[in-house]
């Protein structure tokens, strides 16, 4: 019997995207996010195009209690792979923005995202085996006007993934951190507004650039050539210069 592979955010977009691709690797699929209905539908189709089980734990991982329960139920399962795709970003000035929303996002983006990653990774040393693929941003490599909280959790889940790779590397486990640029997903809309950045990324090609990083061992992997190039500019522009220009890109 094929091994177990989680997916958070799997109601849509790239999670969607993840789990048909581990689908079609043969993995059984557990889907968590909150849109049950969404995910039965998925389940559905998975189940006819690969033949493969499917499992859905419905959660709000920004839930503390929640997130608990969900560990506890993968506790009892041996886990191989882990998308950590879930998670949200907010557009507007930080100030103007409702504190529940923001301590939402940094719950999910970092606080789940680690937690989840901490469950399932000593049964994954054990077995000298499994994969942990994480989901950051393009939004890692520099500061962001009008989206600061988003900004700073995607650098926190570069950072933390690339020195897991460093921690697992002669482990038997992989370990990855996607960064996509815009991508064609409800992102932008969930943000505050889906006018902005028009020249997005597909989920497909997003899902085949983490596999191909993962095969050739990189700790980190950028989606697209023209964000690749974007991704090295923080290293030779002056913060203020880049801190004004994705205030410009932002807006358009």
């Amino acid at each position: 019997m094929s091994s177990w592979a989680v997916v958070t955010g799997a109601s849509g977009g790239l999670g969607e995207a993840y789990a048909r691709e581990l689908a079609s690797q043969g993995f059984h699929v557990i889907l968590v996010a909150r849109s049950v209905d969404k995910m039965e539908v998925l389940a559905s189709q998975l189940l006819a195009s690969h033949g493969i089980e499917t499992m859905i734990l419905p959660c709000n991982l920004s839930d503390p209690a929640e997130r608990s329960t969900l560990i506890e139920k993968l506790d009892e399962l041996e886990i191989h792979t882990l998308v950590n795709n879930a998670g949200f970003g907010t557009m507007g000035a930080l100030g103007e923005l409702e504190r529940e929303r923001i301590v939402n996002e940094v719950e999910l983006n970092v606080v789940a995202l680690t937690q989840l990653t901490h469950a399932v990774l000593p049964k994954m040393v054990a077995n000298s085996t499994g994969t942990i693929i994480n989901v950051a941003s393009l939004a890692a490599f520099q500061p962001m006007p009008q989206m600061a909280t988003y900004a700073a959790t995607k650098s926190y889940v570069l950072s933390f993934t690339s020195s897991l790779w460093g921690e697992m590397e002669g482990t038997g486990v992989r370990v990855v951190c996607i960064c996509p640029g815009p991508t064609d997903t409800s992102f932008f809309d969930n943000a505050g507004n889906g006018d902005v950045m028009k020249q997005r990324r597909s989920p497909e090609q997003v899902v085949a650039t983490t596999f191909d990083a993962l095969r050739a061992g990189k700790p980190y992997v950028v989606d697209g050539f023209g964000n690749k190039v974007l991704s090295k500019l923080s290293r030779f522009v002056p913060t203020a210069l880049l801190v004004r220009a994705a205030a410009w890109v932002g807006t358009r």
